[in-house]
Order: structure tokens, then C-alpha cells, then sequence
């Protein structure tokens, strides 16, 4: 069994430290073993290898802009924000390297063979260069999270895969990839003013994903065809939601930008997940419309598991059972009206992405409208959110470092 010691969400590049790595450069989250438990040689299920937000909004007066500033050291990160605002009315709303030298005590011949055969051996061949580029290494764009700290307590190192999303050379966002559920498991960026429609793209895909050695920059998809077998393996492809009763649903939303490029690089399936229309379409679209921030917040949205019985698109994308989300707006007018106060400095939401699931989480509006009813948003303060998510998804995950205070 092969042991590593590494940081939940950040992996040291060999060209930081100018020479190969060792298993001594990683930091010690607990044990977690490379081989069986987190299912990069092995386990998981055997269909995988390797959704929107709702929104909410207040009257407000604020105008925050800050400034990240985060250590380049991926065992350690820290980062300041400085603001300032000025007074103008606003609606906010958001919706809601070389590989590791490992000491291995089990026999190679033993990794590559068992209940997953060839994928064992395909699978040991991503895991040797693992981390190169803009995959498994969110350090290079801390800015997207607030004071530079990504969401903690999210454990199963080498199935979550940090992406610092890149597109046109500059990085537009960060999203924590689920090998195994192709599908990410978040997405973190900042708000900005909306301008311009959403616009005309083709879906991309992360090329190192399927190789560390590939192009850092996210990429076309070519036709299905010219698909390569790495890249099918690794991710979701186009034809996953091909004659699926399911829509493409943005975590990072490309309405929640002002630059053209970064609502063009929204368009990545490594920031979608599988979303019935009822909510892709109706109450979260309407959420989303809403209104937007005059200045940046930093927003973490991202996909709930079903706790039992995975849904499956093409037998190979998992579908979310919810969505959820929460922003950070830690500068704003304390002068506020009384209503909109426990919408600051954090707020957050969950959405219904089944119709037929249970109610202790989102409730159901029997009078809503058919085509939208069971798709309900339940708003929720950040607390209850991390809450429910300790109970689905991670027992010690915390999305704001200090709870955005």
C-alpha cells in the first residue's frame, strides 16, 4: 500500500522546487492510501475512471474591491484582502511534475491487477505524473478564494482533482474535479458586474486531465469522433449528454461575468454537471437574472451527491442530487436596512435538481407551476449549508475561511 503525505487540495510543481519530488514535500492530512481507499489503482465504481446556483439579493450599498495577495508555497498559503467601498445602490444576487517518489510496500503486479483489471494499469499510468501544469494545484489561483483559502475538510486526495481553469493565458476561475463522478464538485469565482449576452462557444474540455504533459490551456472539444480515449477517460465529452433527459448546468455561471473571456470560459464541461431543465431553466435561471453585485464576492458553488444509489448519464456522468452555493461578501454598508442584514457577510442556498427526492432539505411549493415544481431553492444562512454538507459530503468541510468574517 502506498502512503503519501500532501495537502488536501495543493500538490508542490517540481519546477517550484527545481527538482523532482519527494513523498516528504507533502503535508500530512491523515493517512490516505494512493492505492485502494482513494481509487486511483482501484475501487470506486466500475462505470468511472477517473450543478445552477440559486440567487439571492438585497438592497444594499457597497462597492468592495480587493486585493489578493497569496503565497506561491503550495504546502502553505496566505493572503490578505484590503477594500474599500463607495455608496451606490445595488441589488446584489449570485447564484447561489514529475510524480511523487512513494515508498510502495504493495507489489506492483498487485496494484495493476483486481476487480478493475486494464483500468488499474491505465489508472497507475495517470497517477505517475500526476500533477503538472494548471491540474492538481490550486496555487496559482488562490485570488478566486476568499483569503486565498480553498474550501477544507473535502478528503480522497487523487480522486479530487484542483483545476485552476485557464483560458486565453490568464486563469478565469478554479473548480475541485471528481475523477470518479466526471463531474466537478465545485466551482469557485468572483462575482462581477454582468455585461453583454451569453456568449457563442463550443464546449472545451482540460486537456491535462487525461495528461500532465498536455496543453495547460482549456481546449475544444474535436468532433466525437477525433476524441481521444485518455480524454473520454478521464472526463465528461459532449456526447455524455446526448439524448439524456438532462441539460448542461454551469456551477460558475457565465452570466456572473463581466469580461467577455471569462463568461467564454464557463463553457468547460469540467464546470458542468448533469441538471434537469426544470431547475437549469426555470427557478435558478430566474434567480440568476436577478440582479448582480456592483463590485466582486467571492462565490463557491457546487453538486450534492444522492446519499444513496448514484444517478448515471451514459453510465458514466454522475448526476447531482442538489445543487448548492454560497457567497463571501465581507465588505459591505453596515448602515444596511434591518431585512437585508442576515444576507451579509455571507448567505447561501440549496436547489432541488430531482423532483421526486425527499423534503427534509428543500422543501416543495405544491402550488408552483408543473414545469418547474420539485425544483425548489431553499435559501439558508452559511452555517446551515456547511451543515448539511458535513452530513452528505465531508464531516469537517468549511467553505470561507473564518467563516467569511
Amino acid at each position: 500500500m502506498c502512503w503519501a503525505r500532501r495537502t488536501l487540495s495543493t500538490t508542490l510543481h517540481s519546477r517550484e522546487l527545481g527538482r523532482s519530488l519527494a513523498a516528504t514535500d507533502f503535508r500530512h492530512l491523515g493517512q490516505v492510501g494512493l492505492v485502494e481507499q482513494v481509487g486511483l489503482v482501484g475501487g470506486g465504481d466500475p462505470r468511472s475512471l477517473a450543478a445552477q446556483q440559486p440567487v439571492m439579493h438585497a438592497r444594499q450599498k457597497w462597492c468592495p474591491h480587493s486585493r489578493m495577495t497569496g503565497s506561491r508555497n503550495s504546502a502553505r498559503h496566505t493572503g490578505q484582502v484590503s477594500s474599500d467601498c463607495s455608496s451606490s445602490s445595488a441589488w446584489i444576487s449570485f447564484a447561489m511534475p514529475s510524480a511523487p517518489r512513494l515508498r510502495c510496500a504493495m507489489p506492483l503486479m498487485e496494484m495493476l491487477h483486481g476487480p478493475m483489471g486494464a483500468p488499474r494499469l491505465l489508472l497507475l499510468a495517470g497517477l505517475i505524473g500526476l500533477v503538472v501544469g494548471e491540474v492538481g494545484d490550486f496555487s496559482p489561483c488562490l485570488r478566486f478564494f476568499y483569503k486565498g483559502v480553498p474550501p477544507t475538510g473535502v478528503t480522497g486526495a487523487g480522486r479530487y482533482a484542483p483545476v485552476c481553469q485557464r483560458f486565453q493565458n490568464q486563469y478565469r476561475f478554479a473548480s475541485l474535479y471528481d475523477r470518479q463522478r466526471r463531474a466537478p464538485l465545485y466551482s469557485a469565482y468572483l462575482l462581477t458586474p454582468a455585461a453583454g449576452k451569453r456568449p457563442r462557444i463550443n464546449w472545451m474540455y482540460e486537456p491535462q486531465l487525461a495528461s500532465s504533459r498536455a496543453n495547460p490551456e482549456m481546449t475544444d472539444f474535436p468532433k466525437d469522433a477525433n476524441i481521444s480515449q485518455n480524454v473520454r477517460e478521464s472526463q465528461a465529452v459532449p456526447l455524455d449528454y446526448t439524448n439524456s433527459t438532462y441539460t448542461k448546468g454551469h456551477l460558475n455561471p457565465s452570466l456572473h461575468h463581466h469580461d467577455t473571456a471569462d463568461r467564454k470560459a464557463t463553457f468547460t464541461l469540467t464546470n458542468i454537471v448533469p441538471q434537469k431543465s426544470g431547475s437549469n431553466a426555470g427557478t435558478w435561471a430566474r434567480l440568476e437574472g436577478e440582479g448582480f453585485c456592483l463590485g466582486p464576492a467571492h462565490v463557491v458553488t457546487g453538486a450534492l451527491p444522492y446519499a444513496w444509489g448514484e444517478r448515471w448519464i451514459n453510465n458514466r456522468v454522475a448526476v447531482p442530487e442538489y445543487m448548492w452555493s454560497a457567497y463571501c461578501c465581507p465588505s459591505y454598508n453596515a448602515s444596511l436596512p434591518k431585512w437585508t442584514r442576515p444576507f451579509f457577510p455571507a448567505y447561501a442556498a440549496v436547489g432541488r435538481n430531482d423532483p421526486q427526492s425527499g423534503q427534509d432539505i428543500v422543501p416543495v411549493d405544491p402550488k408552483a407551476k408543473i414545469a418547474v415544481r420539485g425544483y425548489d431553492v431553499r435559501r439558508m444562512s452559511l452555517a446551515v449549508l456547511e451543515d448539511i454538507l458535513r452530513q452528505r459530503l465531508a464531516p469537517h468541510i468549511t467553505l470561507f475561511q473564518g467563516q467569511c468574517g
